[in-house]
């Protein structure tokens, strides 16, 4: 066909057609700032909103207070599967609400070389029992009943977790539980920015 056929670039059809960022199918379309995919500073806005934080320092506020909750949490975790250690504390950092919790425990967790599949699945475990020993769904039962405890602890869910973890274990699992718990309120209470850690010593 000759170019007055309609393949010419006036009909639409040639190289030209289309292809410029006005057309929205340009390498320009809504990859700016204004498109609102523009990723943002996170570390400037964590520095942020940590140097505006108002509230006290707990841990120098309370150095005793402090220390003596650093000590329950070491000795609540000794001999427990670390991975374990971390799925709790983050999902009772889910229940509580606490982002600075949840952001520290879920980088350790990372660090340790916990699968980004399983850390996505831990808020919604039940509806993913796959990603989880029967072991690891049983403490995570058991954290959600003493995290929210208005309620009671249901015989089952501590009879579950009986059935996989001895007497000494779950003892030490539910210090643990009780530790995050007072984790997440110190966090909340101070207001402590999801982002920084105070265990950094730069941070202390």
């Amino acid at each position: 066909m000759g170019p007055e056929s309609g393949t010419g670039p006036e009909s639409g059809t040639g190289p030209e057609r289309d292809t410029g960022p006005e057309s929205g199918t340009g390498p320009e379309r809504g990859t700016g700032p204004e498109s609102g995919t523009a990723v943002p500073d996170v570390g400037a806005a964590v520095a942020a909103a940590d140097a505006a934080r108002t509230r006290l320092d707990f841990a120098k506020a309370a150095p005793k207070v402090f220390r003596a909750i650093i000590g329950l949490d070491a000795a609540a975790r000794a001999g427990l599967d670390p991975a374990l250690v971390e799925l709790v504390q983050i999902r009772a950092s889910h229940l509580n609400h606490c982002a600075y919790c949840l952001h520290m425990h879920t980088n350790d967790a990372r660090k340790a070389g916990e699968s980004e599949d399983r850390l996505h699945m831990v808020a919604v475990w039940r509806e993913a029992p796959h990603f989880f020993t029967e072991r690891e769904q049983a403490a995570l039962a058991l954290t959600e009943a003493v995290t929210l405890v208005s309620g009671g602890v249901p015989d089952d869910v501590y009879a579950r977790a009986a059935a996989h973890f001895d007497e000494g274990e779950l003892a030490q699992l539910l210090g643990l539980i009780m530790t995050i718990n007072t984790w997440n309120r110190v966090a909340l209470a101070t207001g402590k920015v999801a982002g920084t850690d105070e265990r950094r010593p730069a941070n202390r």
